[in-house]
């Protein structure tokens, strides 16, 4: 039963990294590549090179050549399964990139001069919000899987690994800086490099969301001299449970309770509502939650 529940787990992330992966592609041939976007990582040094070229050299082959030094380096940081990921990851992207390049191009510039009235123009700044997300949902997808898309995706899970308290989208965002200036560089353009920020800025957020989870909860400690009455109305009017911690107030040097409760966005107001019912001079402190594993919210994955 084990080898059987294994086998199904890979076989869902692999096709989870495909999807991934088409989505990725899609936002690099669409709307990255064709206007000159190097929104960092490989695929921005792959798109100056082949720009600098020409276009003589493919940015799907290049990517994968650009990728050999990276595997080779973060081999021996990774586990197997994990390297086993990435290389099906990366080969798949490339090849997609390369393949889909012509029809992809073609089938955007025919969507937008279809369903608008004026003629087809290069909204560059829409479709580097757009690019960015599509990009940042692919990504996000390849990650949650387990697996990177090669690049510095495999450079910020090595980092990520020894420095976790800095998430992988904030390490992308780092790194990728520098490709962006070399695009500006290169390109002669400090207004592409600033379009490049937004869609690198925008994939970051979105692989944080999907990895890490939106802010839909909120945490709150609450200090009064009422905790029982307080407590029993959150159990009883909003059914969130509440646990009590025994404080001592330094001024004071007087023992307290304080209690904590974790709830929903929208459950705040009633919270606050209750509090102020039972003592207006209670202490409540909120922070947000990312995500939240339990009775009342996700269950475990």
């Amino acid at each position: 039963m084990n080898i059987l529940n294994n086998y199904y787990k890979d076989w869902k992330d692999y096709v989870v990294i495909t999807f991934g992966s088409m989505m990725t592609a899609m936002s690099i041939n669409a709307f990255l590549v064709p206007y000159r976007v190097a929104a960092g990582g490989v695929s921005g040094i792959a798109t100056v090179i082949y720009y600098l070229t020409g276009g003589k050299l493919p940015v799907g082959a290049l990517m994968l050549i650009l990728n050999i030094p990276l595997f080779i380096l973060g081999i021996r940081f990774i586990g197997k399964q994990f390297i086993l990921r990435t290389l099906y990851a990366t080969i798949l992207l490339s090849v997609l990139i390369d393949i889909t390049q012509p029809l992809t191009e073609e089938f955007v510039k025919e969507f937008f001069m279809g369903f608008e009235e004026q003629p087809y123009t290069q909204d560059i700044l829409l479709y580097s919000i757009f690019g960015g997300f599509l990009m940042g949902i692919g990504l996000g997808l390849v990650f949650r899987s387990r697996a990177t898309t090669g690049g510095t995706d495999l450079a910020a899970r090595i980092v990520n690994h020894f420095a976790p308290s800095f998430t992988i989208g904030q390490i992308l965002l780092f790194i990728d800086i520098g490709v962006i200036l070399l695009a500006a560089v290169s390109f002669h353009s400090f207004r592409l490099a600033l379009y490049s920020i937004v869609a690198l800025y925008i994939s970051s957020k979105v692989i944080d969301a999907l990895l890490e989870g939106v802010k839909f909860a909120k945490a709150l400690f609450i200090i009064s001299e009422s905790p029982k009455e307080i407590a029993s109305r959150i159990l009883k009017d909003l059914d969130r449970g509440v646990t009590s911690l025994k404080g001592k107030g330094m001024f004071t040097e007087k023992d307290k309770e304080v209690l904590f409760c974790v709830v929903h966005r929208g459950q705040i107001p009633q919270i606050k509502k209750i509090v102020k019912e039972e003592d207006e001079k209670a202490f409540i402190v909120l922070s947000d939650i990312r995500e939240v594993f339990g009775e009342g919210f996700k269950t475990y994955e």
